[in-house]
């Protein structure tokens, strides 16, 4: 393997001369580092998947029904303090320090998760893990940004969303054989070890391509400690609005009026300039990765139970209508990176954001007795096919867009962005669903007669989604900057 050769050697005859073969992903100066980073991504994906079968019954087991949301808030509130930490980090020293220290807490979170004996243990366990994973997901993109030539990294973005695939659609299964054979237990201690190959392979490859400072002449910035506050700012808040929407009391509003406090300014002064406004250019790409992500998962996280309670079909029939999606993601993903595509990427984006939209508008329609359930699996598959491309494409644009020495800010930003988007959009969607009558269906699936009354709690979840992704279309136009 020539994984070893210098990679501007490559790069001088590839420009040499115009017949010169581009390289690729997998090609001997990338190789390594390919497998390893999205080997990485893949167990990632795996264990996101997978956690969330096996959490009913570590609650269960840990009697901890009652915090059972904190266990999956705990991690998304860490994860955003970990972004913005692994972006400076990242465009300080360089992204090998905050992969290495951030997969080794992502690991020692699920060891402690594993081996709780009380549910707070397991809830600090989540947190470590989720601020691990904030410091892999953002470090990742710096090195993408570094490593990759700027013709390779729709393939690697595409790699990476082909890596959530497989865990998608077997992740699930595989936690319930798991728990059921072994014990919910192995499902978190089972995957440290299975990241020790991933590690061996891309940190050499990262400490070759992409370690240090991206000018190493210039003099090393200092922390920015205002960042770091707004970082601890908008944990803190996006975990108040969390608990305020689970919680309809008049009790609630205090909670998440100081969530918005702490969220306003902490937007503000983490995301681009002109960000909330959609200015052209990155504020725009930023935001729209937000929109996207934030309308389709909270739309989403809804379809299994509308199947379920309102039509009576099984958990495991209801999981699969999501499972052509996964395929359907890889492939949009995949079309992004023709080069073809590269001129029109933007109108692309402006078509998959349509695509989001009219399927997140179209999966409510099962709540018609008339309407076949498998109408919500063709819509989703079109869905996922417009995210595959607006997601990866996002991640492409961003890197164009950002300078060497700003590219670990950026992708923190853009990864805030995602993140919070779906903390403010599932609260406020699950609110909506329990204020009318959602809170009742779970008691009406268990009836015998295993259909709940309550459509206009889905509805009132599905159509503000669906009005959310078309607003994601109109910020899809301003991708360009201006001369552009």
């Amino acid at each position: 393997m020539s994984a070893l050769e210098p990679r501007d050697a490559g790069t001088a005859v590839a420009a040499s001369s115009p017949e010169a073969p581009r390289g690729s992903v997998m090609d001997s100066a990338h190789r390594a580092l390919s497998v390893g980073i999205v080997s990485v991504v893949l167990l990632i994906a795996f264990e996101a998947t997978a956690v969330g079968t096996a959490m009913p019954v570590a609650a269960r087991e840990l009697d901890g029904i009652s915090v059972y949301a904190f266990a999956f808030s705990a991690y998304f509130t860490t994860s955003l303090f970990g972004m913005v930490v692994a972006g400076q980090w990242s465009d300080r020293n360089g992204p090998l320090v905050p992969v290495t220290v951030g997969i080794g807490a992502f690991g020692a979170g699920l060891l402690l998760s594993g081996t709780a004996t009380a549910m707070w243990v397991f809830i600090l366990g989540r947190a470590v893990q989720g601020l691990g994973g904030g410091l892999v997901i953002v470090a990742l993109y710096v090195v993408v940004s570094r490593a990759y030539e700027e013709h390779l990294r729709p393939a690697i973005m595409a790699a990476f969303s082909a890596s959530w695939v497989v865990p998608s659609v077997v992740g699930p299964l595989a936690s319930g054989t798991i728990t059921e054979h072994l014990g919910w237990r192995w499902v978190f201690v089972g995957i440290p070890v299975l990241v020790v190959l991933p590690l061996a392979l891309a940190l050499p490859a990262i400490r070759r391509t992409a370690s240090g400072p991206a000018d190493p002449s210039a003099p090393r910035a200092p922390w920015d400690r205002r960042r770091v506050l707004l970082a601890f700012a908008i944990s803190a808040g996006a975990g108040l609005l969390q608990y305020a929407g689970q919680e309809l009391r008049w009790l609630s509003l205090l909670p998440a009026a100081v969530g918005v406090a702490l969220l306003v300014p902490a937007v503000r002064g983490l995301l681009p300039r002109g960000t909330v406004r959609a200015a052209r250019g990155l504020p725009a790409v930023v935001l729209l990765r937000g929109v996207a992500a934030g309308s389709f998962i909270a739309a989403e996280s809804f379809v299994p139970l509308m199947l379920v309670t309102q039509r009576g079909v099984s958990p495991t029939l209801a999981g699969l209508s999501l499972a052509l999606g996964g395929l359907t993601w890889a492939l949009g993903s995949w079309i992004q990176t023709r080069p073809w595509t590269e001129p029109y990427r933007e109108r692309l984006v402006v078509l998959g954001m349509l695509l989001v939209a009219l399927a997140i508008a179209a999966a409510p329609s099962v709540l018609l007795p008339g309407v076949p359930v498998w109408v919500v699996a063709i819509a989703w598959g079109f869905g996922c096919l417009g995210m595959g491309v607006v997601i990866a494409s996002t991640s492409v644009l961003l890197m164009k867009l950002s300078p060497p020495e700003e590219a670990g800010a950026n992708s923190a930003a853009l990864q805030i962005s995602d993140g919070l988007s779906n903390v403010l959009l599932l609260a406020g969607g699950g609110a909506a669903f329990a204020a009318l009558g959602g809170g009742a269906v779970g008691h009406a699936a268990a009836s015998a007669a295993g259909q709940a009354s309550h459509p206009g709690a889905f509805a009132v979840v599905f159509l503000p989604m669906a009005g959310v992704a078309a607003v994601g279309a109109w910020v899809a136009t301003r991708l360009r900057g201006e001369g552009r």
